[in-house]
């Protein structure tokens, strides 16, 4: 199979397309054909070995994919052959096939197309509990988010205008906030070229119920500065590279609940919220109710572009990998 590989830390330039030998399955493994894998900023930090994990190289960079089962490992009775399924892993997903442990892989229904499957998981999923079980989002708050044309950011427009919000998108040009619009945002403001904090209060006039921000940077303080006392303010990245220093005396006075999450701390401490928030999000695909917004699409010789368009910060929605497309 041909795979797209980290051979030194660096720049994301340096992935090359090399051809490895097919994975095969061991004790409750699968190997799934992957038809799309998605792009996340996390395998850009990997690449540079600035992730909070470090991976030894060589390794096929790729955490979030979608694909038809190929091969069952033994004791493997949850999924069989010819299942589409989507799925997720540390690393492995820019390739034409990836073995995994089935009870890390969900059934995709025929109605869900596998390219919209793969764009949908980790966005939507980090969005939804941010907004739904973090936030509690409720009808009529004004959610303001942060980076609002990247994955994270747009999935949260998207999802907090179906949970009944009115939502706030702040982008660096007119041509991502026009995106933001067409998922639901009512009003946006360009932080390239407007003050933040001015144009959230001026927006929502008594400040903003919710900050969703997977961005960091000076963008954070400004927002939480825009709040009405007692918001709820979440962190869910640092996709600008910086991570925020706070004045305490800020949420002193303002009186702000901020707080973050990981997938497995929110798993292993709200186990019955994310059931729940993962139910409720995967019918919301299946209806039709949420399409993810794929910016980009790229060949795996080509692969290396997916994630230079996130590091460059140039992405709108999701990027793509498709290990069957030819350049």
């Amino acid at each position: 199979m041909r795979a797209l590989r980290c051979n030194e830390y660096g720049s994301c330039e340096t992935l090359v397309v090399e051809d490895l030998p097919d994975p095969q399955p061991g004790e409750g493994e699968v190997v799934v054909d992957i038809a799309a894998a998605a792009a996340n900023f996390p395998d850009v930090l990997l690449v540079a070995d600035q992730y909070q994990l470090h991976l030894p190289v060589p390794f096929t960079p790729g955490s979030e994919f979608a694909g038809t089962v190929r091969v069952v490992g033994p004791g493997v009775h949850d999924v069989a052959v010819g299942d589409r399924v989507v799925g997720a892993a540390m690393c492995g997903a820019f390739a034409e096939q990836i073995a995994v442990p089935s009870t890390s892989l969900q059934r995709v229904g025929p109605a869900v197309d596998l390219r919209q499957a793969a764009a949908f998981g980790v966005a939507h999923r980090t969005s939804y509990l941010a907004l739904r079980t973090v936030a509690d989002v409720a009808p009529g708050d004004w959610v303001v988010v942060l980076g609002a044309a990247g994955g994270v950011g747009l999935a949260a427009v998207e999802l907090a205008h179906v949970l009944g919000a009115r939502v706030l998108a702040a982008a660096s040009t007119a041509e991502k906030l026009a995106v933001c619009v067409e998922k639901g945002a009512d009003s946006t403001v360009n932080y390239a070229t407007e003050n933040l904090k001015e144009r959230i209060k001026q927006i929502t006039v008594e400040g903003a119920d919710v900050v969703i921000d997977p961005v960091g940077g000076p963008w954070a303080e400004q927002a939480l500065r825009s709040m009405k006392w007692g918001g709820r303010f979440v962190s869910v990245g640092f996709a600008s590279g910086e991570i925020p220093r706070i004045p305490l005396n800020l949420v002193l006075l303002k009186g702000p609940v901020i707080t973050g999450f990981t997938m497995a701390g929110l798993a292993k401490n709200r186990a019955e919220d994310v059931a729940r928030d993962e139910a409720e999000l995967w019918d919301l695909l299946a209806t039709g109710r949420v399409t993810p917004h794929v910016g980009a699409a790229f060949s795996l010789e080509d692969g290396a572009r997916a994630l230079v368009e996130l590091a460059t910060r140039r992405a709108t929605g999701k990027v793509l990998v498709e290990p069957g497309a030819r350049s």
